[in-house]
């Protein structure tokens, strides 16, 4: 029963990853449209720099292939576009979801993982600090080629949204003044415990494998 096991395992890589883009079509395209560059940025960034990191870095070291971390963030970045363009079929337009970059952060854990030839700590260590310095980059990248984020928050209103968590006009600067920078030493440090975790997970797969 071994192969099912390991064949499960690999199907969860892509389960997974399209319930982990569950949580950016229902909350972070609202914290992208909304308050997109100033106070949710930070928490976004945080919640995608963990989210990623814990998932790939499980399959990555499950299968021990460099390149595993790349595949599971593409399913996520595929499975969100298809949203997108369900959103876009039904009237909303293009700019509605702001797809989040996932893939290049996801690239650097795998580029970590193969260049220090296999050495999970590394990957646990500096792949996880790569990712969580990288995702607020990447994202606020993408989020500058967004036309007008506030005028589609306000003009098409998520039609699921509770009354709380209603479109409201940031304050720019009156918080910090540097939502990447904010992002990417938060994500960066939360990441590696989050990592350490996705690598414990891996453990506890394989004393269940063996069982």
């Amino acid at each position: 029963m071994v192969w099912l096991r390991r064949t499960t395992h690999y199907l969860f890589i892509v389960v997974v990853a399209v319930n982990s883009t569950l949580l950016t079509i229902n909350a972070g395209d609202n914290i992208f449209d909304t308050d997109w560059a100033w106070t949710s940025f930070v928490v976004f960034s945080i919640s995608q720099s963990t989210m990623l990191v814990v998932g790939a870095i499980y399959y990555m070291l499950f299968t021990g292939v460099p390149g595993t971390a790349t595949y599971y963030a593409t399913i996520m970045t595929i499975y969100t576009w298809v949203a997108k363009g369900a959103w876009f079929a039904l009237g909303y337009p293009y700019d509605f979801i702001a797809v989040p970059v996932w893939i290049p952060s996801a690239m650097l854990l795998d580029l970590t993982y193969w260049a220090t030839r296999r050495n999970k700590h590394a990957a646990i260590i500096i792949g996880g600090t790569l990712v969580g310095l990288s995702l607020p980059i990447f994202n606020m990248i993408n989020l500058l080629l967004v036309r007008d984020p506030l005028e589609m928050a306000f003009k098409y209103p998520r039609p699921t949204l509770p009354p709380y968590m209603t479109p409201f006009e940031p304050q720019v600067g009156k918080f910090y003044n540097s939502p990447v920078a904010l992002g990417s030493g938060a994500g960066a440090v939360l990441s590696v415990p989050i990592a350490a975790l996705g690598a414990k997970l891996n453990t506890w797969t394989y004393r269940w494998m063996a069982a």
